[in-house]
């Protein structure tokens, strides 16, 4: 009996070490330059240290909160530095660690896909709000028993039933506001749904164009990653499968599609510019047919 004990105890010790040595990074190297980028960010908002960067000084915090943080606070933008608190951007970290947990599929998310993709509260330019933590609870119960690519299908069938199409001017509405309004344009609907997508520990990301072939008009939607693939959906616009929607036509014939990635992106995809908080792609070539020519610039 002693023995059992003793083994029960030996367990439970080893589990709770390998919890708290969990990691998101893989090298001691991407640790430091990330630390690195968290001092800048603490120089350049010195003012707010006590609001902003003290919840970082928590005991409680688990390794994966803590790198969790500092990743944000590493891409954060300015706007963001002064405008919100330490504990908003804990609320956002620790729903989406809740998400990874709760549904079947989170576990299988690679890291750095969680990373740019899950992790991160803002989509765009739009107002911040607590949006994942009221999605989480209203979907955990409408996903259950679903697989990745039924809950993604039923996330946008759940969108289209709180937001309809209609053109705005306005910055940006924050996913809260726009379920209040119950419209936005597209740019609004897939901001909303990549929340909604986020809040269930589903990758997503927006891909926009700024300008048609065929008309003088932009266009946003929402693509989604389900076992190791993108796939892409109009946003609060349902569909029965995946790869659907009025604009594949068009975007065959588009000049450039793009999305704006939290972050510095490592990783296979076009990368057109990185600055201190995004990276921006391109992901022409997976709605067109493309090829890379090389143009001489000589002196006239």
């Amino acid at each position: 009996m002693a023995k059992n004990w003793f083994s029960i105890l030996f367990l439970t010790i080893f589990l709770l070490a390998c919890g708290k040595n969990e990691s998101f990074f893989n090298n001691d190297s991407i640790r430091e330059n990330l630390r690195a980028k968290v001092e800048m960010q603490k120089e350049i908002a010195a003012g707010r240290y006590q609001q902003l960067f003290s919840v970082l000084d928590n005991n409680s915090l688990t390794s994966l909160e803590k790198e969790a943080l500092s990743f944000l606070f590493a891409y954060m933008p300015l706007s963001d530095l002064a405008n919100y608190n330490g504990d908003f951007f804990l609320n956002q970290v620790r729903y989406s660690l809740k998400a990874r947990e709760y549904f079947p599929w989170g576990k299988k998310v690679p890291d750095d896909l969680f990373l740019h993709y899950v992790l991160p509260y803002r989509v765009n330019n739009e107002y911040l709000d607590t949006a994942r933590a009221v999605f989480f609870e209203e979907l955990k119960k409408r996903l259950k028993g679903l697989n990745m690519k039924e809950a993604a299908l039923e996330i946008n069938h759940w969108c289209h039933e709180k937001v309809t199409y209609q053109s705005t001017d306005y910055r940006t509405s924050s996913p809260l506001n726009t379920i209040k309004t119950a419209f936005g344009r597209c740019g609004e609907q897939s901001t909303f749904t990549v929340t909604a997508m986020r809040a269930a520990g589903i990758p997503a990301r927006q891909i926009y164009t700024p300008r048609w072939a065929h008309t003088d008009d932009n266009h946003a939607w929402v693509e989604v990653w389900i076992d190791g693939q993108w796939f892409y959906m109009g946003a609060c616009e349902p569909e029965p499968e995946l790869n659907m929607g009025w604009f594949e036509g068009p975007a065959t014939r588009a000049m450039l599609l793009h999305h704006k990635t939290y972050g510095e992106v490592l990783g296979p995809e076009e990368i057109n510019s990185v600055n201190n908080c995004y990276t921006e792609i391109n992901v022409l070539d997976r709605y067109a047919p493309v090829r890379r020519v090389m143009v001489k610039v000589l002196d006239s």
